[in-house]
C-alpha cells in the first residue's frame, strides 16, 4: 500500500493561521513547550493533521514530536500485533450441513495514515470482514473438508483478509480455527457410522485370521501324515500340556491306532 497523496495547500488563510499559532509559540516560550510537545510511545506513531490536513512526511514517532497548538491535531495508532476471536458463524456447508465455526485472527497497522486516513475505524472494519470472510471461505467446503483442511482454509482466509485489509493499512499475520462444532444428531450419527465402520474392520480382520489359520493346519495336517510318529509325538504333547495346566482333569489313554 502507499500513502495517500498529496496534501492541497492551505490557502492564505490556513498560512496566516499557522503564522499566528507559531507567533504564539515564540511569544509563550518557553511555557508553550508544555502544549507544543507530545510523546509517542515505542510501539505507536502519530499522524498529524494541520488544520484538518494531513501533514506530509507520514506518520511522527516513536519519541517526542512537535506540534503547533490550536491549528495541529494528532491521532496515535497503536502498530502492535493485535489478536481476536472472530464470533461463531452458522454456516450452511457444501453439502448443506449446519456448523458453528469460530477463529482467531492475528493482524497490525502496517501503515498508520492510511489506517486513519482511508478508513473511519481499521479495527472494527477487521473484524466485521474477518467474520463474513469466515462465511465465505466455509460456505464453499464439505463438512469433510471443514474437518481435514483447517491448515488450507486457514491459509485462504489469510489470503482474503490481507488482500483486502491492504487498502487500510492492516496486515493480517496469521488466521486460526479454533472450533467446529457439529450438530448433536449428526455426531451421533458420525460415531455410530464409526463405530459400524471399525466392528466391519474387524470381522474382516478376523476372517483372515480363520483364514490363514486354516491353511496352517491344513499344511501341518499335511506333514503329520507323511509321519506316523509325528501325530503319537503330538498326542503325547497335548497329554503333557494337560496335565500342567488342568491337574484335576482325568485322561483316559487311548491307543491312536484305534482311530486310523
Amino acid at each position: 500500500a502507499t500513502d495517500a497523496g498529496e496534501p492541497e495547500p492551505l490557502g492564505l488563510c490556513g498560512y496566516v493561521l499557522v503564522l499566528i499559532a507559531y507567533v504564539m509559540v515564540i511569544a509563550t516560550f518557553p511555557i508553550s513547550l508544555c502544549f507544543c510537545l507530545k510523546v509517542v510511545q515505542e510501539y505507536e506513531r502519530a499522524v498529524i493533521f494541520r488544520l484538518g490536513q494531513l501533514v506530509p512526511g507520514g506518520a511522527k514517532g516513536p519519541g517526542l514530536i512537535f506540534m503547533l497548538p490550536c491549528v495541529e491535531t494528532h491521532r496515535n495508532v497503536d502498530m502492535r500485533t493485535v489478536t481476536f476471536d472472530v464470533p461463531p458463524q452458522e454456516i450452511l456447508s457444501k453439502d448443506s450441513v449446519t456448523v458453528a465455526v469460530d477463529a482467531v485472527v492475528y493482524y497490525r497497522v502496517q501503515n498508520a495514515t492510511i489506517s486513519v486516513t482511508n478508513v473511519e475505524n481499521a479495527q472494527r472494519s477487521t473484524r466485521l470482514l474477518a467474520a463474513t470472510t469466515l462465511r465465505n471461505v466455509l460456505g464453499t467446503k464439505t463438512l469433510g473438508e471443514i474437518l481435514t483442511e483447517r491448515e488450507n482454509i486457514s491459509h485462504q482466509m489469510q489470503t482474503a483478509l490481507d488482500e483486502a485489509t491492504d487498502a487500510w493499512g492492516v496486515k493480517v499475520e496469521r488466521v486460526e480455527v479454533k472450533d467446529v462444532r457439529l450438530p448433536v444428531q449428526l455426531q451421533r450419527a458420525m460415531a455410530a457410522e464409526a463405530e459400524a465402520t471399525r466392528e466391519a474392520r474387524a470381522k474382516v480382520i478376523a476372517a483372515e485370521g480363520e483364514k490363514n489359520a486354516s491353511r496352517a493346519l491344513k499344511e501341518a495336517s499335511e506333514v503329520i501324515s507323511e509321519s506316523p510318529a509325528a501325530l503319537q509325538l503330538r498326542y503325547l504333547q497335548t497329554l503333557n500340556a494337560i496335565s500342567a495346566e488342568k491337574n484335576s482333569t482325568i485322561i483316559f489313554p487311548l491307543p491312536v491306532d484305534l482311530l486310523r
